[in-house]
């Protein structure tokens, strides 16, 4: 009996004892849960801090591409060009600078000149009707009409031939009196002719030989390009003579580019 007591007395007391552990456990996770909320709610902070970083980087971004996208205002030569294309008589103002580039006045001809070359690559059909002035402004005393007449001329040939022929013998007496520019301006223009239609190759043949005849290492190199390509069956075979006589008077090195485009050697007297 004593025996059964003390056992139900034990039981009893571990009984008592397990609530009370379990009491004990339950306050400790319910004290360290409130701690981990606390780091839980940390988190967000950070990503907010991430997400408004990378909404700033972003709209840095955009004002950078913005900021690089933005074409500055267009100003002197190009900015009257736009406008000359945005007037209802372009023609008309098209036609009373290319006039001017054959006033007396350096400045006066030189900013109309600017202007006009501003149509030259993408609007040479507006030029075309103004050949005679290109071919007196050939051999100018301003240099900045020279160029100009020298890059409008072969822009004319290559889209109306016709109109650049019929000032062929201005042209050509303008070869020798004008300056580099304007002779390979010149050049080009007649070989531009020349491959426009093959009838203009007996008119052009002369000039166009004493343009190879006449020309240094370099500019024969170039112009060798140019013209040979340009030019059918004796012209040619008498152009390319005289490219193959030069050889031997010119830089090696430069000799030795033309000779490679020819499909040649050079001779082995050569030095």
């Amino acid at each position: 009996m004593a025996a059964k007591k003390t056992a139900k007395k034990g039981a009893t007391k571990a009984a008592a004892k397990k609530p009370a552990k379990k009491a004990k456990k339950a306050t400790k996770k319910a004290a360290k849960k409130p701690a981990k909320a606390k780091k839980a709610t940390k988190k967000p902070a950070k990503k907010k801090k991430a997400a408004s970083k990378s909404k700033s980087k972003t709209t840095t971004k955009k004002k950078a591409s913005s900021s690089g996208t933005t074409k500055a205002p267009k100003t002197g030569a190009s900015a009257a060009a736009a406008a000359i294309l945005d007037a209802d008589d372009t023609a008309a103002r098209v036609a009373e600078h290319a006039a001017l580039l054959l006033d007396a006045r350096s400045s006066t001809a030189t900013k109309a000149a600017r202007v006009i070359h501003e149509f030259v690559e993408g609007q040479p059909e507006l030029l075309q009707g103004h050949v005679d002035k290109f071919a007196q402004g050939i051999t100018s005393k301003h240099k900045r009409v020279i160029q100009v007449s020298a890059d409008a001329l072969p822009a004319i040939a290559k889209i109306a031939p016709a109109r650049v022929a019929k000032h062929l013998d201005t042209l050509k007496a303008a070869f020798e009196p004008t300056i580099d520019d304007g002779k390979d301006g010149l050049v080009r223009t007649f070989a531009n002719l020349c491959t426009a239609s093959v009838a203009y190759q007996k008119r052009l043949e002369p000039v166009l030989t004493l343009a190879l005849e006449g020309a240094n290492g370099k500019t024969l190199l170039r112009w060798s390009q140019i013209v040979l390509p340009a030019l059918k069956g004796e012209p040619h075979a008498r152009a390319r003579a005289v490219v193959e006589g030069r050889l031997d008077r010119i830089p090696r090195a430069v000799a030795q580019q033309i000779a490679q485009n020819l499909g040649i050697r050079l001779r082995v007297r050569y030095r």
